[in-house]
């Protein structure tokens, strides 16, 4: 079934690819998109836009223009959204209003203007810290790590003995644990979506991201993921920067694997309600896959662990791919080599503004640097 499809915020990283996969499948695709300099730059159009999508440049919360870009579409797909646990440590209203005003003002155009189903971004934050295993093999849903966040006494969390915890594949029946204003934002936007798709006869579904990666992210964005991140300092002959001790364990997603996903959540029948992780299911740690970076970037530097973590951030959480695997039937195929080279290959050609201190020099102003 060919459907005509807005993509909110669709002219970012992942937008793209989703464009790119939905018009691959013969859809037709509108995107609606603010085009901020912080992620774009001063651009009209994204270089990596395809031609064949029509860019309605315009912000979420503007309700005229999302009545306008929902003009004769079918489905949506909503990625608009400020993204950055840190910076929505202190830009509160920023982050706030873009996300959460932004996703009610969306829905309150789809409530004049239904479609058949809409597909939301959510993110692995708003797990917080992610499952555990105790010593006595009982799980941990609300894991703690309390003074341990400073590095005193070990970075991971610990049960009431003092013992610490085993990080297993978070599922998505564990219950959120919301650890910074991203996280609350991202979660206010799947629960939206939930609670309002139903009674107006829209399926909604939600896809919990994980660590996505790929060629296109923003480099000169300090608050975008932690790969465009290490590239854009490498690139710039710095060392990759890492908090706490860079043992803490993530999930990375290659960026044509999640348009898969969301492609596959618009089409497949009778998921409506329904929530799943996209990750890859495998869980490697930070300074492994900075140093994996550096070497398929041909760089001889080692990444600088700064040994302090950050206020808001988790140490262990990756994805249990089991759900979608059965219910969305979707798996990562991209090997995680094969797209550190793809994206290693891209960045060599761009040029980057590194502005990681300048960004960690704001978190430690504000005391979110402990």
């Amino acid at each position: 079934m060919q459907e005509k499809v807005l993509v909110t915020g669709g002219a970012g990283f992942i937008g793209r690819f989703v464009a790119e996969e939905l018009l691959r499948r013969g859809h037709q695709v509108r995107v609606l998109d603010s085009l901020i300099e912080q992620v774009h730059g001063d651009c009209e159009r994204p270089a990596g836009l395809p031609d064949d999508v029509e860019l309605v440049r315009a912000d979420i919360r503007n309700g005229d223009a999302v009545t306008r870009a929902l003009h004769g579409i079918d489905s949506v797909i909503h990625l608009a959204a400020e993204v950055g646990v840190g910076q929505s440590m202190y830009a509160v209203e920023r982050y706030t209003s873009v996300n959460d005003v932004g996703t009610a003002v969306l829905f309150e155009k789809l409530i004049e203007q239904p479609v058949r189903r809409v597909v939301t971004a959510s993110s692995m934050s708003i797990y917080g810290e992610g499952l555990y295993r105790a010593a006595d093999g009982a799980l941990v849903e609300k894991a703690e790590r309390g003074a341990t966040a400073s590095g005193k006494g070990g970075w991971d969390p610990l049960d009431a003995q003092g013992r610490a915890l085993t990080p297993v594949a978070t599922p998505e029946w564990k219950r959120p644990s919301l650890a910074s204003i991203y996280a609350l934002n991202k979660f206010v936007q799947e629960r939206t979506t939930l609670i309002l798709s139903q009674p107006y006869g829209i399926e909604g579904v939600c896809l919990r991201l994980f660590n996505v990666y790929g060629p296109g992210q923003a480099l000169s964005n300090p608050y975008t993921g932690v790969l465009a991140i290490f590239a854009s300092r490498l690139l710039n002959g710095q060392a990759p920067m890492i908090f706490e001790d860079g043992e803490q364990r993530r999930d990375f997603v290659y960026v044509g694997d999640v348009a898969r996903a969301f492609a596959d959540a618009l089409e497949l029948p009778g998921i409506s309600g329904e929530v799943f992780n996209i990750g890859s299911g495998h869980d490697r740690s930070v300074t492994e896959v900075a140093t994996e970076l550096a070497r398929a970037m041909g760089k001889d530097i080692a990444p600088e662990i700064v040994g302090k973590a950050r206020i808001g951030d988790i140490r262990h959480c990756f994805c249990d791919t089991s759900k979608a695997a059965e219910r969305l039937r979707f798996r990562a195929r991209q090997d995680f080599g094969e797209g550190l080279a793809e994206l290693a290959e891209w960045v060599a050609e761009q040029t980057a503004v590194d502005r990681v201190d300048e960004a960690r020099a704001e978190l430690e102003a504000r005391g979110l640097v402990a």
